[in-house]
């Protein structure tokens, strides 16, 4: 994110900058907001950029415009004009964003900043004798007849923080509460029962196929370049770069013979690893995260599994009363295929040639890495991890309603013979409600020893994340600080991922409720 930053000092104009060589001199920016004019002590100003465009945060305060990345740092952008009760502007080429320290960087948009002044200390009066559509104790003192206007009011951003924004005015060293809190967040997931497999199902050519989801590295999205292999076979698409290391791209609709089709928007890679190989095999897209008793699977009948060198499909199972059947493929005989081998070959030759290949480091990369699951809610990403993923299913057509379920509840759907109550996640953030689509889809978490769904946008996909690319989010309210306490900062690919604890997104009170519906 590119944003045109400045010194204050820089701001100066002739005419307004008399006194600042006075030793005597204190230094102030002015600035406009609604009309009114404003000044802050240099001293905690940090600099004055453009706006930059922003992350949105649910559950935040409604002056929070949102968080920004400035050059690697999560910075909370919030609007002068709505914590005065001013109406919204547009933003314009005068609207800037004064990064201000009170304990930690906040950025405060402004109208625009008019000037640097220098003010002798017995010139700044009290706001006893003033009135004003700002409220006097938010200031300091006014300054008389000075960079061109009669009155300017010194503003206490301090105290302008401790209301609506008290928890993040008083950050300071709560950055370490944060982590703790994270490291808090209730371990409820279920252990993973011996009689049931958990696949991720995706589609090619119109059929469904599933991989077991711990052979499962990540899910991405397709790169806009592939790097051809020379004299490869058909069924190699080529390599591309992941966390710098070279992987393998696989198309699967050429492996199984089926009919070709460019990559579409919705197309996914799978990144399947066996031991410290890894291959990326490219999906038309990918559905659910299921969980299937293994009474509903099947070994593949014998006629049917193909012979030779590759036998990738050896299971499949029955859902829906056996109207959908889902192939099972089998990372291990997917890494048995010669073309797959020859593939991987051709990547080791190509990281030994870069001076690239540190095999004997990948489990240390992939200790150091969270795996989480993004999906969307409006235009913003949020993650939770996947182990605390119990599924991913589609939204039924109709949701049965309960009365008297807990006001959060959209309806119950049945689940294998399971009630599972369903909530809205946009609802439960506080976001706008829109019209049910083919692309939302209903996650499930186990929460206090009930299984929950929730609704969202769409499911984007499974990402390996650097721990050290993770870190506390801006404390801006009680409930988000305990549901958006963590954020993925991913700064070369511009993008940050809320994380989402699960353990609490209900509320206590509902929880109870919960396990009524579920029983």
């Amino acid at each position: 994110m590119a944003n045109e930053t400045s010194s204050p000092g820089a701001l100066d104009q002739p005419g307004d900058t008399q006194d600042v060589q006075e030793a005597d001199t204190c230094q102030y920016v002015t600035f406009q907001t609604g009309g009114e004019v404003f000044a802050v002590e240099m001293a905690p100003v940090l600099e004055i950029i453009r706006v930059p465009d922003v992350v949105r945060v649910p559950l935040a305060p409604a002056a929070l415009d949102g968080l920004s990345n400035l050059r690697g740092k999560i910075l909370p952008i919030i609007s002068l004009r709505h914590m005065f009760g001013f109406s919204r502007s547009e933003h314009d080429d005068s609207t800037r964003a004064l990064v201000i320290d009170i304990g930690q960087p906040l950025g405060f948009v402004v109208d625009r900043v008019t000037s640097v002044v220098g003010v002798e200390p017995g010139r700044v009066e009290s706001v006893d004798s003033i009135r004003s559509s700002i409220d006097t104790d938010l200031l300091t003192g006014i300054i008389k007849d000075v960079g061109g206007y009669p009155m300017v009011m010194v503003l206490d951003f301090q105290k302008l923080m401790s209301g609506e924004f008290q928890a993040l005015a008083s950050l300071g060293g709560d950055a370490a509460n944060l982590v703790h809190l994270a490291a808090q967040a209730d371990a409820e997931a279920a252990e993973e029962e011996s009689d049931e497999l958990q696949l991720v199902s995706f589609d090619v050519a119109g059929q469904e196929y599933a991989i077991a989801i711990e052979d499962v590295q990540e899910i991405v999205q397709l790169p806009e370049h592939i790097v051809s292999i020379p004299r490869a076979e058909p069924h190699v698409l080529g390599v591309m770069t992941l966390r710098q290391r070279l992987l393998p791209l696989v198309s699967l609709r050429t492996l199984f013979g089926l009919p070709a089709q460019a990559e579409q928007e919705h197309s996914r890679i799978v990144v399947v690893a066996l031991g410290s190989a890894s291959v990326g095999v490219v999906m038309d897209n990918v559905n659910e995260v299921l969980r299937v008793p293994r009474a509903q699977v099947d070994d593949m009948p014998g006629l049917l599994v193909r012979e030779g060198q590759m036998a990738e499909i050896d299971r499949i199972c029955r859902l829906d009363g056996g109207k959908r059947l889902v192939s099972i493929i089998t990372a291990a005989n997917l890494f048995d295929h010669a073309y797959i081998r020859e593939a991987l070959k051709n990547v080791e030759l190509l990281s030994d040639q870069a001076g690239d290949g540190q095999p004997d480091t990948l489990d240390d990369e992939i200790d150091d890495d969270e795996q989480v699951v993004v999906f969307r809610l409006a235009r913003e990403e949020f993650g939770v991890s996947i182990e605390s993923v119990q599924e991913i299913v589609r939204v039924p057509e109709q949701l049965m309603h309960v009365p008297k379920a807990p006001a959060c509840v959209e309806g119950v759907i049945n689940l294998r013979g399971t009630v599972l109550p369903v909530v809205d996640l946009r609802r439960r953030l506080g976001l706008d409600s829109i019209e049910r689509n083919e692309s939302q889809r209903v996650m499930v978490f186990l929460i206090a020893g009930v299984c929950t769904g929730f609704i969202v946008d769409s499911v984007a996909e499974v990402l390996r994340i650097h721990k050290s690319a993770i870190e506390p989010a801006p404390r801006l309210s009680d409930e988000q600080a305990k549901l958006l306490a963590r954020m993925a900062n991913l700064e070369k690919q511009k993008r940050m991922v809320q994380l989402i604890e699960p353990a609490h997104l209900l509320a206590p009170q509902d929880l109870e409720g919960m396990a009524n519906l579920a029983a």
